[in-house]
């Protein structure tokens, strides 16, 4: 193209507002390059990352050291290379993470509002490899007021509805796990939490949404409005439909905004941020592995892949594009997206089961693999999807279960009829009943129950061993004996809630080298084009601890930056 077939010029065009898009957008304006614009598809900041927990997993980083943590860059090479053996990741990538991931982390906390609180009691998610450690390695975003962004504050997207109390009180991630297991001091904390939620007259007058942000808003929050104060360019409603190349390098975009088709030149790069294919119908056959159901992602809707098809239009090499970042999905009737099933399946006194009325897998282990479990031992002759949560009275009464909280807090009588209806949710008098209710083989369901109660009294788990690792007693009951993770599930009513095989994002992507430089197929790299997050191939695909996901975006997004800006360390 001449000069004259372009629209506009800026030197980085960044797709997307995600941890990854919008960090590169602040590394290179920290870094010299002030001539950026950032594309937003929807009219919401945030993406994935704005609904997500919000966490970042990054070993030996500056806020754990101050917290007297005790870490190193050798056992965290320890630690992932014995968590991703046999994965396809370049191990020079595991290198450039754990070396540049805590400088990134560095680099924010110095020169911007991003801020971060070290998580001391959140265990990597597979402690019983050697260099784990048992907390200090995930982090989370400290909270902040939503008027910090002005009127801007109406652009951000919220964190998911499930870490928000009643749609409308955002609560962190320790905040969470207090109130869900119902730790020391945890009705305090709540009445804490509405008292000052009612006490905020003039902002209820604005939105029902309390101003106190956490978690992934939170995150999305802060790097908002640090790139508020740059005045970097922020345009919402504008797609990418393609990248544009000249002698081999990417020298720009073709955007869509309002119906037009609009030319973008980037004369230093361009930079893809824009999230996954979850919600892309095509694209998960094609690649993921079945079933597979877009309905069934709590993924961003935005996501369909169109950063993937663009670098791919160009001949860009991919990896890892059977993969998501998998967990099981309570899809609830009439709610907007499906929540992630994460902690109530790992309570003391429940288990998960199949159509056979089988266990499958450890349910108190980490969401990620638990369903890597649920896919290899799946088949049509033996389906493990859609499965069923069991619990009893006792479990209802003791502890919060997705959307039906607990028996206190939303009793039977207050169980949408549509829930029952719908076969999301089944109760029953008797275990073999609820088995007929829900379709369970109910010899297989009886059996099943029998062995936990077993399980119960002796604390080991035969089949899979729930309990043994400091993971799986994360979300346990320390009161109870001798296994926190195993109770039993013997009092009527007994009661099943339909679990999905979700997600919330995929991980396979265009391929990166430690630049953030996206690959060609035939060799090479794709001079002017970089690309972050899930629209990118996962670096820590095994989910190692909370906060993977965005940890190795914000990193690359700082690599891609260092060489835009022809910065080395």
């Amino acid at each position: 193209m001449s000069e004259a077939d372009w629209d506009r010029e800026v030197d980085v065009l960044i797709a997307g507002t995600g941890n990854g898009a919008l960090t590169a957008a602040l590394c290179n304006w920290e870094m010299g390059t002030r001539d950026i614009l950032i594309i937003e598809k929807t009219d919401k900041v945030g993406g994935t990352s704005a609904t997500s927990g919000g966490g970042i997993w990054i070993p030996d980083n500056h806020y754990a050291r101050a917290c007297g943590a005790e870490d190193s860059p050798e056992d965290a090479k320890t630690y992932l290379m014995g968590t991703l053996f046999g994965e396809d990741v370049p191990e020079e990538m595991i290198d450039t993470y754990i070396e540049q991931a805590p400088k990134m982390l560095r680099f924010l906390a110095d020169r911007t509002d991003v801020v971060y609180e070290s998580l001391e009691h959140y265990p990597d998610y597979y402690t019983n490899y050697e260099g784990a450690r048992a907390g200090h390695r995930s982090l989370e975003p400290k909270p902040i007021a939503m008027s910090e962004l002005g009127d801007d504050w109406k652009h951000l997207r919220w964190t998911h509805h499930m870490m928000r109390m009643f749609n409308r009180i955002h609560f962190t991630q320790v905040e969470a796990h207090t109130i869900m297991t119902q730790a020391p001091g945890w009705k305090s904390l709540l009445t804490k939490m509405l008292l000052g939620y009612v006490a905020d007259i003039g902002w209820r007058l604005r939105t029902p949404i309390d101003r106190r942000l956490c978690t992934g808003s939170a995150g999305i929050a802060r790097l908002y409005l640090s790139v508020k104060k740059r005045d970097i360019p922020l345009e919402f409603r504008s797609r990418l439909l393609s990248l544009v190349e000249e002698g081999g390098r990417v020298a720009g975009a073709v955007v869509e905004q309002e119906g037009q088709s609009v030319r973008v030149r980037a004369r230093k790069g361009v930079v893809l941020g824009a999230g996954g294919f979850e919600k892309n119908q095509a694209l998960r056959e094609q690649y993921l592995p079945q079933p597979t159901n877009t309905e069934w992602s709590a993924g961003n809707p935005a996501n369909e892949g169109d950063a993937l098809l663009a670098g791919l239009s160009l001949g860009a090499k991919t990896r890892l594009m059977k993969d998501a970042w998998w967990t099981t999905t309570l899809c609830v009737p009439d709610e907007p997206t499906p929540r992630l099933a994460i902690m109530e399946k790992s309570f003391p006194g429940s288990c998960v089961v199949n159509r056979a009325g089988n266990r499958f897998a450890n349910e108190s282990q980490n969401y990620m693999a638990f369903q890597k479990d649920l896919f290899a031992s799946h088949s049509d002759d033996s389906p493990n999807a859609p499965a069923w949560h069991i619990f009893d009275a006792r479990f209802r009464r003791n502890f919060m279960v997705g959307p039906l909280m607990t028996a206190a807090m939303k009793p039977d009588w207050q169980i949408p009829k549509s829930w029952f209806d719908t076969g999301f949710v089944a109760k029953a008098a008797t275990v073999r009943e609820l088995a007929q209710t829900v379709g369970i083989d109910p010899e297989g369901l009886e059996a099943t129950v029998n062995k936990m109660n077993h399980y119960a009294e002796t604390g080991v788990d035969e089949d899979f061993h729930r309990g043994e690792s400091a993971y799986d007693r994360y979300y346990a009951d320390p009161n109870i004996k001798p296994n926190p993770c195993l109770a039993t599930i013997d009092e009527a009513p007994f009661y099943a809630m339909r679990i999905e095989a979700g997600d919330f994002g995929t991980l396979g992507g265009l391929d990166t080298d430690v630049h953030g430089r996206v690959k060609l197929a035939a060799g090479g790299v794709l001079e002017g084009l970089f690309a972050v997050g899930n629209c990118s191939a996962a670096i820590l695909p095994t989910y190692p601890g909370p906060g993977a996901t965005l940890g190795p975006a914000m990193t690359m997004a700082y690599q891609s930056a260092k060489l835009i800006n022809g910065i080395e360390d």
